[in-house]
């Protein structure tokens, strides 16, 4: 049988062998109605409002992160004695891991308030699904082992750690990919010396590192807080992100009122805006294709608010982001509004606030002593192992990052920087 290649612009050629039974498995995965679905959805949602080269899709993500799942077991196996079922569920939950997705990956999920995590649970339970049958036919029990991967319950755990955890093939993969395809360097690190410097601890089961992949995994950490401070917390990603949502606020209020011209019911898209339950099959039917029909539709709308708020989008058209700085009080809230508000936008969808959090490293977060939560490097003569912000300095220097913005049109952006200004002030005097 011949052999199966995938061009992918971040790791040249992922070859499977269709010969091999394992590899057939992973080839016919891919050819899943349901992983298809997936090049329909970009990795960075409206990140190519902000860098145009970002049109990246979870598909070519995935696979890239079933390849290097491939590279971490087999780097592993010259070590250590790895079965051939955890290789399958490794490789095969790396792949599929992405699954749950809905339109623009994560920006929805705050409007429809699911996690994705769950519905690729369920699309690899749902015996409809192309992808739990061609699991079920390799191995009955091969989707309840996955979605055991998921929830952190499957054994031997360092596979779970593998798919999912702070040094895990996902993010090994979407950091160096999202900065090339973005063209921000910020996510760059070592991978070839994080992947050799893998080990795994038989006695407590889980994944260490290497004493000579220390400054490998401190870059690799540096690269995710540098990517989450100039790219995924973008200020115009983020600002395009609150167009978005305030349009979608405004549809489920107007499909309540019975006042949306263009609208589908009974539609996956529009039962989950309403907080109704979707089937599998009809969730699988929602791709990035949905959401940009419906806003094309919505700009030409009689409702005023919800045409100009698609058309903005549309068009790129978008709101400011303005750093907020110190906490405001009540008081600057209310003068905003009137501002949003004497210049004809309706504060609801004009005035939004921003604020998000990421924390690089999660050691002082997590419980203790939680193998899963922590990365552990090896120490000292005796190959034993020390959680990294013990023995690094660089890990300890990672505190958490905060926005905290408004966004507003750029019609009154002006007058809202003044605001702040304004009240940055009053706060100071008060002091």
């Amino acid at each position: 049988m011949p052999q199966r290649n995938y061009r992918d612009p971040l790791h040249n050629i992922i070859s499977l062998d269709e010969s091999v039974h394992e590899d057939r498995l992973i080839v016919d995965l891919i050819d899943s109605a349901e992983f298809q679905r997936l090049r329909r959805i970009r990795q960075l949602g409206l990140a190519m409002y902000t860098y145009q080269g970002a049109e990246h899709s979870r598909f070519t993500h995935s696979l890239g992160v079933m390849h290097v799942m491939t590279r971490a077991m087999n780097l592993l196996s010259s070590r250590h004695d790895i079965s051939d079922e955890a290789r399958v569920v490794g490789r095969a939950g790396a792949l599929l891991h992405d699954l749950g997705h809905g339109p623009l990956s994560h920006v929805l999920e705050k409007v429809f308030c699911f996690h994705h995590e769950e519905w690729t649970r369920r699309i690899v339970l749902d015996d409809t699904t192309e992808v739990n049958q061609i699991l079920r036919a390799f191995d009955k029990q091969l989707p309840e082992k996955l979605a055991s991967l998921y929830q952190h319950t499957y054994s031997p755990a360092f596979v779970s750690q593998l798919v999912s955890s702070q040094l895990d093939c996902d993010r090994m993969d979407y950091l160096l990919r999202d900065s090339l395809m973005t063209g921000a360097k910020y996510g760059m690190y070592d991978l070839e010396w994080v992947l050799h410097a893998l080990r795994i601890d038989e006695d407590r089961d889980h994944i260490y590192v290497d004493s000579k992949g220390l400054y490998a995994v401190e870059e690799y950490l540096q690269a995710r807080y540098y990517m989450f401070r100039q790219v995924y917390f973008h200020r115009t990603l983020r600002s395009a992100e609150a167009v978005l949502i305030s349009t979608l606020n405004r549809a489920r209020l107007l499909i309540e009122r019975g006042n949306l011209r263009f609208r589908m019911p009974g539609s996956a898209f529009e039962k989950l805006l309403l907080g109704e339950q979707a089937s599998t099959g009809e969730y699988l039917q929602l791709d990035d294709t949905d959401l940009m029909f419906r806003l094309k539709e919505w700009s030409r709308d009689d409702d005023e608010i919800i045409a100009d708020l698609a058309k903005r989008l549309m068009d790129r058209r978008l709101f400011k982001a303005i750093d907020l700085g110190a906490d405001v009080s009540e008081r600057f809230w209310s003068a905003a509004a009137e501002i949003v508000h004497r210049a004809g936008f309706d504060p609801r969808y004009y005035l939004i606030t921003d604020r998000a959090a990421d924390i690089p490293y999660y050691g002082d977060y997590s419980p203790a002593g939680d193998p899963k939560s922590l990365i552990y490097i090896e120490t000292g003569l005796q190959a034993s192992t020390r959680e990294i912000s013990e023995v690094s300095e660089v890990v300890r220097g990672m505190h958490a990052y905060r926005i905290d913005r408004v966004c507003v049109p750029s019609e009154v952006a002006d007058e809202i920087s003044l605001l702040i200004s304004e009240h940055a002030g009053l706060a100071q005097n008060a002091d």
